[in-house]
């Protein structure tokens, strides 16, 4: 750019989020390449997320007594709420999109029978020299027959008008239960894959920790090897300048 000012910020070291790396198992080898220019070259310019609208749908599953209507009513209010730009406008108006959406799929969503429990706090693991983070919006809890505790761990995936693939969300849960087996949990809890779930906010789809979830961490593991193996070498968009 003739100016020189800065479009994208630098990530030294391999780092990834639990959503593009779902993404990146599914993809092809050319998606792949895109995902780590994206993760290794940062746009610093504002990206339009979907946070509020993930906390809002976090907090109804975690509720007493959720009533679909409280997702259209803080809708509204996103769409009433007052702006200053025009990238405000169309943040506050994107998550109002995401929580209708949600409110007209909710019915459908096959959940556990499971006590929906905070996220708490959630750090980043390294695998093979990769720094992964979470996305969990809550965690999920039930006691079996037997006395025993088994712990789970639910995101939410949305793209507009396009369903989430069923083989993403399943690397996507996948990740989940590996995260819960490697991180802390309640003493004497075991994760369990059934509570490990991807809820796609647009279809209303619940994709649950596949019976190969321990082969599929393998597999990540192998992945996470390649791009460390890839990173130095992975260079900037075009027309980027760092």
């Amino acid at each position: 750019m003739a100016d020189g000012k800065k479009t994208h910020r630098l990530v030294k070291t391999p780092r990834i989020s639990a959503r593009l790396l779902a993404d990146y198992m599914a993809a092809s080898d050319m998606a792949r390449r895109t995902i780590l220019v994206g993760c290794k070259y940062q746009p610093i310019a504002r990206v339009v997320q979907h946070d509020e609208a993930k906390q809002t749908l976090s907090k109804f599953f975690r509720a007493e007594n959720p009533e679909i209507d409280s997702l259209n009513v803080a809708a509204a209010k996103l769409r009433a709420r007052m702006h200053d730009t025009e990238f405000d406008r169309d943040l506050y108006d994107h998550n109002a999109e995401y929580l209708e959406r949600a409110a007209q799929v909710v019915p459908q969503m096959e959940l556990p029978e499971a006590e929906f429990l905070n996220p708490g706090t959630n750090p980043a693991i390294m695998i093979e020299g990769v720094k992964v983070n979470p996305d969990i919006q809550f965690r999920l809890r039930r006691v079996t027959k037997t006395n025993k505790i088994r712990v789970g761990a639910a995101t939410f995936r949305y793209a507009k008008g396009k369903a989430l693939k069923p083989d993403t969300g399943n690397w996507q849960s996948a990740f989940l239960l590996a995260y819960l087996g490697l991180t802390e949990t309640e003493d004497g809890a075991e994760p369990e894959g059934k509570l490990c779930v991807t809820i796609d906010a647009y279809s209303g789809a619940c994709h649950y920790a596949p019976g190969d979830s321990v082969s599929r961490l393998k597999n990540m593991k192998a992945a996470c090897a390649g791009i460390v193996e890839r990173w130095d070498n992975i260079q900037p968009p075009a027309n980027a300048v760092i």
